[in-house]
């Protein structure tokens, strides 16, 4: 065996020194108490505790120190009568061998021939507090189920939920007690029992309790936006934060943009924040209550107007709404605030924000389905060619579609997305830059399955398509 190999071993038996005891008992039931377990060291004790910020880093910069996550290296010494003086002791690397000297480093060997220090043995106890929740769940479980441990999870507020795997289902309990148990925000654990979408056309889900109260209502803070809603009611996932952000920040104030599939609101009421005037639109009654509370709870009714239609209908009228609201002169209204330096008390004039005649981007979050609703585009700004380029500087409508394919490295996923954007727009599409009329740009948002991933395909509405008779 070579040095490396040595070197890699006696690292790997070190670090079993600290792992959970197997606790396998096929019960599938959890019980904390085994997992208690004593660990002894060395450990550096110091005749002065003034010398403890000195030693620490001497010890650390020659690696004698024992370093781990969760575990101090500074400890009351094991003698009480010296540990009521204030005397501290510095743990040691396990390979460092009490009564060794070979093994000391360079700083423990002049603080011991100072006569600073005193390697003496030490004791500590590691219990079920100690170990994350993949330390208990791989002491648990059978080895064969190591590969996919279900500590990953969406979350809405106090809910953890969970799409365990068949062959976890004998654990599911086990799973949601630790959860529970090493996430202090999890109140409830709870997993799904069928496909979402497959059997209810607004995404919501069955599910069982796992842990916890019964208890789906939940707050959560989104972008500095607060939401309020029944999780068994409505579409919620925590995993799309960044894809929210991603999409929002092409958005600016001023512009308009129509949600298609907003849900309770995750596009839209932050982007009503920064000043975007967003038409949100969602089929199911209970989105859209959520989405009308949402909307006033953050203040945002000058520039997000709530809709609860079908997304075929709502993308055929979409322009001519907001074409309406622009020829009424519709706006939003801020008042501005007054520098601290300024002490006048007459009110500041207010600015008046008017809504633009044309729509700048459309979202449509509903992956398994969104690229069907694709044709309703046809003739949206019929006999409207005078607002856009070039007798205008506006470019038609970007739309975000986000849809499911298959997950490769290769091209597969990208030509599958553009034959169906093809398929549904009616008009060859293909992959490239998305301000190009025909061209597409694809973004993977996130693996979903082993073999299925999400993507969002942006691209502008053709004119021929856009400027088409309407149906």
């Amino acid at each position: 065996m070579d040095s490396q190999e040595e070197r890699e071993k006696e690292t790997k038996d070190i670090m079993s020194l600290f792992r959970p005891p197997i606790v396998r008992s096929g019960t599938a039931a959890l019980n904390r108490a085994l997992f208690t377990k004593k660990v002894d060291l060395a450990a550096a004790a110091l005749k002065d505790p003034r010398l403890i910020s000195q030693y620490r880093k001497s010890l650390t910069i020659n690696k004698e120190l024992l370093s781990l996550e969760r575990i101090s290296p500074i400890r009351p010494h094991p003698d009480q009568a010296l540990d009521k003086l204030g005397h501290k002791c510095l743990l040691l690397n396990p390979d460092v061998k009490l009564g060794v000297p070979e093994t000391y480093g360079p700083g423990l060997k002049e603080g011991v021939q100072k006569e600073d220090l005193t390697v003496i043995p030490y004791e500590i106890e590691l219990d079920y507090d100690y170990w994350t929740a993949r330390d208990v769940l791989e002491s648990i479980l059978p080895e064969d189920l190591h590969d996919e441990i279900p500590t990953g999870f969406n979350t809405a507020g106090h809910i953890a939920h969970l799409n365990l795997r068949d062959d976890y289902l004998n654990y599911k309990k086990l799973v949601a007690e630790v959860l529970i148990d090493k996430n202090p925000h999890i109140k409830t654990v709870i997993n799904k029992v069928d496909n979402v979408g497959s059997e209810s056309e607004f995404r919501t889900f069955k599910y069982e309790v796992l842990a916890g109260k019964d208890d789906l209502q939940v707050q959560v803070n989104h972008h500095n936006c607060s939401f309020e809603f029944d999780y068994s009611k409505v579409y919620w996932n925590s995993k799309l934060e960044t894809e929210h952000f991603r999409i929002a920040s092409m958005f600016n104030p001023g512009e308009v943009v129509c949600d298609v599939m907003a849900g309770i609101g995750p596009f839209a009421v932050p982007s009503g924040k920064k000043g975007v005037f967003v038409w949100a639109n969602d089929k199911n009654p209970e989105s859209f209550k959520c989405l009308d509370a949402a909307i006033k709870k953050n203040k945002v009714t000058q520039y997000v107007t709530p809709s609860c239609s079908d997304g075929h209908d709502f993308i055929k009228q979409s322009a001519d709404i907001v074409l309406e609201a622009f020829q009424q002169k519709k706006h939003a209204t801020v008042y501005p605030k007054r520098p601290k330096n300024d002490k006048s008390k007459e009110p500041l004039p207010p600015t008046h924000i008017y809504i633009p005649p044309t729509i700048s981007h459309f979202v449509m979050n509903l992956p398994a389905i969104a690229i069907e609703f694709l044709g309703s585009y046809r003739g949206i700004y019929h006999g409207h060619e005078d607002l856009f380029e070039p007798t205008t500087d506006k470019k038609l409508p970007m739309v975000h579609v986000h849809c499911f394919s298959f997950k490769a490295q290769d091209e597969t996923p990208i030509n599958d997305i553009c034959e169906r954007v093809t398929k549904y727009l009616g008009y060859p599409m293909k992959p490239g830059n998305p301000d190009n009329e025909g061209e597409v740009s694809i973004h993977n948002v996130r693996n979903v399955a082993p073999a299925k991933s999400m993507y969002c395909a942006s691209f502008r509405i053709p004119r021929e398509v856009a400027f088409a008779e309407r149906a």
